[in-house]
């Protein structure tokens, strides 16, 4: 009987305003370590990860985008090819999180504009630093719905809360999509 393994590369672009925790999650997913100094992120760093589901090979490529705006003109060539996004916004309640929830609207515009319809996941970082309980999900459960994002995960890069879960869905939506291609 023939060995029906497929192999698959996927690159998925990590987005969202600077400082809410993107190269962080990267990294405690592919590696599982936290680094509690901020680096900002310069242009674009590249991680990659692979993994196995129902005896594929799945190779991804994170492409973690600079969230500053004085990158703003290399998203283009950054977001080409890309066959899904994480959009990271900070839950925090200071002036990172209000802003950073209002641009998830801008960073989503962006991704359709040089992507077209490709899923988008969202993940609410530094779910560490709130009272996880007082948080109002209304407004983001009505984005997510009214945009059509694939789902939405609160997150901790820091104690690893939800990162697991997050990636996978996004992994595993990008399998089932061109599995069924292949079939």
């Amino acid at each position: 009987m023939k060995d029906t393994k497929v192999r698959y590369v996927f690159k998925i672009t990590i987005i969202g305003d600077g400082a809410v925790g993107k190269t962080s999650l990267i990294k405690k997913f592919t590696k599982g370590s936290f680094k509690e100094d901020y680096i900002k992120t310069i242009g674009a760093q590249f991680s990659k990860y692979n993994d196995i589901i129902d005896k594929d090979e799945i190779t991804l490529f994170f492409w973690d985008i600079a969230g500053q705006d004085e990158f703003h003109f290399l998203r283009p060539s950054f977001f080409k090819d890309s066959r899904a996004a994480i959009i990271v916004y900070s839950l925090e309640e200071n002036e990172l999180g209000r802003e950073s929830f209002k641009h998830i609207t801008n960073w989503h515009n962006d991704i359709k504009q040089y992507c077209g319809d490709i899923p988008i996941i969202v993940f609410g970082n530094k779910v560490d630093l709130v009272d996880e309980e007082s948080l109002d999900k209304a407004n983001i459960l009505k984005l997510v719905n009214k945009r059509k994002f694939l789902g939405y995960y609160r997150t901790s890069a820091k104690t690893g809360k939800g990162v697991t879960p997050a990636f996978h869905a996004i992994i595993t939506e990008l399998h089932n999509k061109y599995k069924k291609k292949q079939l």
